[in-house]
């Protein structure tokens, strides 16, 4: 029995209460339609830039890759020969069946009567070069002949029209052309090619891997001489009075005032045989012949130096200027030789733009195929300028994609492992 003067416990509540947060639930409404405006408001303004870089990189980007894997050209121009071709073992010696020559010449006829024979000569030709000919040639004479006769007796007429179409080449190069999705371009771009067995193993030339490593020491010499020039004048502008930095600044600005045009051309006058160096090197008699230094790779160096300058001298002037000079002169104060006190103090407070400028100039230097092309010639030509020929001249798009894929991805790799690199740093420094 409980005692009289002993309080009963009170039974706990099932219900739970509402956290007391100061408002009521019309306020707390209020506030959350508040926070969901403004962030809406603030989502309003991304989207433009969302949009920008969706169509101006991601789509391209996008795009690229798929043309570089994509090229279903072959397969909608004559896809009953290529079903017929998928029994021919193409690494035998005996060229595929009539019934196979019978459907290709069936399908050359209605190409020619499209005018889409020449499509499909560009194709070909670009595995076997020399077939455009002997297919615009077959189309243009096949076109002339009854369909119904080219049905039974197209392989014997087509051989006796050109005795080319014997050989096992032509037949191989169309059925590796077949499929739309491949990694042929991947492989060329890579000096690379499949065998009849289907095995990869190198092309006969390299051409792509070599001027792929040429287009790398290219732009490492542009970037140390960058380095080079940049850093010492960036030193000068930090520590000097506020005129004469700004003078000089818009000296090392001047060059973006100026067209890209008109800078390469000013090289182009400056280097060439009669050109302003060689003219004064030889009126003050140090050499007596010209040197040829327009289209070469040095040309390339020297004038793509001048041109991406800036963009190393800008990032450290900005690192520069923000150190403060009582850094090197409380080393000196404390018995440190100049020379020390900069390499273990100043210098490593730089890094950050150093890096910064050498790996903006080494990727736009990699890139470019304008000056390159102007002042390099055959000899200073970069990767670049393959791409571009890819694309404008031979309409190799899928080539083309191919190379940009693979830069991209050098380059990507390269800009990881300079996030390490200074991620490193700045843990060491810090």
């Amino acid at each position: 029995m409980a005692q009289s003067g002993q309080a009963a416990t009170p039974a706990p509540s099932c219900s739970s209460e509402p956290p007391r947060s100061g408002l009521t639930a019309a306020e707390a409404l209020q506030s959350r339609k508040i926070l969901r405006r403004r962030k809406i408001i603030a989502f309003s303004f991304v989207v433009p830039l969302m949009l920008f870089v969706l169509i101006a990189f991601v789509a391209p980007i996008g795009t690229m890759l798929y043309r570089s894997v994509y090229n279903p050209t072959v397969a909608q121009l004559i896809p009953a020969t290529l079903d017929a071709l998928s029994g021919w073992d193409e690494s035998s010696d005996k060229r595929p069946g009539d019934a196979v020559l019978n459907q290709f010449t069936l399908e050359l006829r209605q190409l020619a009567l499209d005018r889409d024979s020449g499509k499909l000569a560009g194709e070909i030709n670009r595995g076997l070069p020399g077939s455009s000919s002997l297919i615009k040639s077959t189309a243009r004479t096949l076109k002339k002949i009854d369909p119904e006769q080219l049905a039974s007796e197209g392989a014997s007429r087509l051989l006796t029209l050109k005795p080319e179409w014997q050989e096992i080449e032509i037949w191989q190069v169309i059925k590796k052309a077949g499929p739309a999705y491949t990694d042929r371009y991947y492989l060329t771009a890579l000096d690379l090619e499949r065998n009849p067995a289907g095995e990869i193993e190198p092309r006969d030339t390299s051409i792509y891997i070599q001027l792929s490593l040429k287009s790398l020491k290219i732009a490492i010499y542009i970037t140390l001489l960058t380095a080079l020039i940049g850093f010492p004048l960036s030193y000068y502008l930090a520590t000097a009075s506020s005129k004469t930095a700004n003078t000089l600044m818009v000296l090392v600005l001047l060059p973006f005032w100026t067209s890209l045009l008109v800078r390469t051309t000013a090289w182009i006058a400056l280097l060439q045989t009669n050109g302003v160096i060689n003219s004064f090197l030889q009126s003050i008699q140090l050499i007596s012949e010209p040197i040829e230094m327009l289209y070469t790779e040095f040309a390339t160096i020297i004038a793509m130096t001048h041109i991406l300058l800036p963009f190393m001298i800008l990032p450290l002037y900005s690192v520069m200027k923000g150190i403060d000079p009582s850094y090197m002169r409380a080393a000196l104060s404390l018995g440190a030789r100049p020379l020390p006190a900069f390499a273990r103090i100043y210098l490593p407070m730089t890094l950050p733009g150093l890096s910064a400028g050498a790996l903006l100039v080494f990727i736009i230097s990699i890139g470019y195929y304008i000056t390159p092309a102007l002042v390099g010639g055959t000899a200073g030509q970069m990767i670049s300028n393959i791409i571009a020929f890819h694309m404008q001249s031979s309409n190799n798009w899928e080539l083309a994609a191919a190379l940009g894929s693979l830069l991209l991805a050098l380059i990507t790799l390269l800009y990881w492992i300079y996030d390490r690199l200074v991620g490193i740093s700045n843990i060491k420094l810090g």
